[in-house]
């Protein structure tokens, strides 16, 4: 058992002008990094993070525990670029690895981005993010129809780089020739729901280039309020993957068409990806609903006061205006 057919793609979005996520495609082994900080310092945290796996020699990483170091060197390598240049500091990544070896792919996971794998016309969900509303979902204090459009879902509660050490969590999954493995940047799993996820493998399931292309296109229909990244590789027979691993190097570079991107006439969000402790959690989630309990004229006193003086001046202007020509 070993890698068949594999792809690797990204997408400024419809939101963003810069693409602060990046992804490897060297099997066995795959990854990908949504950057954040701000400016261009997402973007050299996420490059940092998948030059550290880029480096190492294809066959240094054997297991789970290799896989957990190749994250800290990630860590140590966007921690210190980050204090010791002004202009990225505060920046980090999220980071989702996988290793194909010995009948498992082997993840480890920092962060939001996700690692699904689609089995017999299912698509399960194998990594846990690490993220505000994931615990507030998790302690039952929000619904899951609440959590898809809570107004911080990018809050996340792990990254690497913005701390010396990170707490890498790891899965070692059982795999079987046929299937499919994603990677994949919250730019795609905020913009398209899971069962059209799953639609869409399954209809490009022999052409896994044109899958990730129609995922990404799916984003970007959606809204393509983010960066969107997606890795695809499958599981094959030894046999039946000599002649795709040929396949797997042309199709690893390939990018999707732009015709979805950025035109300049949209808005630009700002960045607003930010990481919590958790122990902060509780605390950034009463203040949110503090916040949410207000009603919204209460909420900006300072802007009505504003409005109120300007009517004011204006209407004293013009009273002592009407005085004077009148004198």
């Amino acid at each position: 058992m070993t890698v068949g057919r594999s792809v690797g793609a990204t997408d400024p979005g419809r939101r963003r002008r810069r693409n602060e996520d990046s992804f490897v495609v060297q099997p066995p082994l795959f990854a990908v990094a949504d950057g954040m900080g701000g400016a261009q310092a997402g973007e050299v945290a996420s490059k940092l993070a998948a030059a550290a796996l880029e480096d190492t020699h294809p066959g240094g990483v054997r297991n789970i525990d290799d896989i957990v170091e190749l994250i800290q060197e990630a860590n140590r390598r966007v921690h210190t670029r980050s204090t010791e240049d002004p202009a990225t500091s505060g920046m980090g990544t999220t980071m989702t690895v996988a290793l194909v070896e010995n009948g498992q792919v082997m993840i480890g996971h920092v962060g939001d981005s996700r690692a699904y794998r689609v089995r017999e016309g299912e698509l399960e969900q194998i990594t846990e993010d690490h993220s505000l509303v994931n615990e507030l979902l998790k302690s039952g204090k929000l619904s899951p129809e609440e959590a898809e459009v809570h107004p911080q879902r990018s809050v996340i509660t792990r990254a690497v780089g913005t701390d010396p050490d990170v707490d890498v969590e790891t899965y070692p999954v059982e795999a079987r020739p046929g299937d499919l493995f994603i990677l994949c940047s919250d730019g795609l799993t905020d913009m398209v729901p899971e069962p059209d996820m799953l639609a869409i493998l399954e209809r490009h399931r022999e052409d896994l280039e044109n899958a990730a292309r129609a995922l990404i296109q799916a984003a970007n229909r959606g809204g393509g309020e983010d960066n969107i990244t997606v890795v695809v590789f499958e599981i094959a027979d030894d046999a039946a993957a000599a002649d795709d691993l040929e396949q797997t190097r042309e199709l690893s570079a390939v990018a999707p068409d732009d015709e979805d991107t950025l035109s300049g006439l949209e808005a630009i969000r700002p960045v607003d990806t930010m990481v919590v402790r958790p122990d902060q959690v509780d605390a950034l989630a009463a203040q949110t609903r503090a916040e949410a309990a207000v009603p919204v004229e209460q909420r900006a006193p300072a802007y009505g006061r504003l409005i109120a003086t300007m009517v004011l001046l204006l209407a004293i202007a013009a009273f002592l205006m009407i005085w004077g020509l009148t004198r």
